[in-house]
């Protein structure tokens, strides 16, 4: 098991650098497959799904909603046809409701658009991170904060950890682990700020505001994480899916990038000046 989840965390990375470094078409093709197998995983859990191997009309609809929201993010840069695309899922999940009533419950309509709220339109902020002028720098504040934090956290857990913080929810989540996984990554921010950013803002000491975004960025992606844990205890699954191997589905290894994305994105926009 050990072997199997190193080789597909490995391979994760490799697909996140090669994707984050082109940008354009690949990034967001990797993001919108990604986002289907995420949504599709959490209408099951959710009980959304009625069938474990075909969609129903509630999910098909979020899947042409996830589709038709990444063509707008990739094919245009007005934000009215993003607000669109998610007024569009929304109602037409309620047509889909109304007019197949009483075959879905009120419940199932929520969970679809939840679903495509949760993972597909949070996951679209890292291609619209990409996308700011000097985007091949600051998207990598995303993987610091989720996946720098991850690790940092569970190193110090492991060596000092005693506090539980969460022990219902997430058992083997410490103070210490916690506190270790935010600092660790706004350290790791301030090196990168240090050494990269800095060189294309040359006029700016931004290593601070990298730290703090990351930092920040850090504390929400144990958010997502412990979230998705909850989602799963409430519903009684051990993972979303087997997708990963070794890590088990889309939603049990990007839950803490997922709401990372965002804060990364809007920090960025009120700290930086471009």
């Amino acid at each position: 098991m050990f072997w199997t989840r190193l080789a597909s965390g490995i391979v994760l990375v490799i697909i996140a650098l090669l994707t984050m470094s082109l940008g354009g078409l690949p990034l967001c093709a990797v993001l919108l497959l990604i986002s289907l197998a995420a949504y599709r995983e959490l209408t099951k859990a959710l009980g959304c799904a009625t069938d474990d191997k075909r969609p129903n009309a509630l999910e098909i609809l979020g899947i042409f909603g996830v589709v038709a929201y990444y063509g707008a993010i990739y094919f245009s840069d007005a934000e009215i046809l993003l607000l669109m695309c998610v007024a569009a899922v929304f109602m037409a999940q309620m047509f889909a409701y109304v007019i197949a009533f009483p075959k879905f419950q009120a419940n199932q309509v929520s969970v679809a658009f939840f679903s495509f709220m949760y993972a597909p339109v949070m996951l679209s902020f890292v291609y619209l991170t990409r996308e700011f002028p000097q985007g091949l720098y600051i998207v990598w504040m995303i993987l610091i904060s989720a996946w720098g934090c991850d690790t940092c956290a569970y190193v110090v857990g492991k060596l000092i950890g005693k506090k539980k913080i969460f022990p219902v929810l997430s058992p083997h989540k410490s103070l210490e682990g916690c506190i270790g996984g935010v600092a660790g990554a706004a350290l790791i921010g301030a090196l990168y700020g240090y050494f990269f950013v800095e060189q294309m803002f040359p006029q700016q000491q931004v290593a601070w505001l990298v730290a703090f975004i990351c930092g920040a960025g850090a504390v929400m992606s144990m958010v997502g994480d412990l979230a998705a844990s909850a989602i799963k205890r409430n519903n009684n699954i051990k993972d979303y899916g087997k997708l990963i191997p070794g890590h088990g589905g889309i939603m049990d290894r990007f839950d803490s990038m997922i709401v990372t994305a965002p804060m990364i994105y809007f920090l960025t926009i009120l700290l930086f000046r471009f």
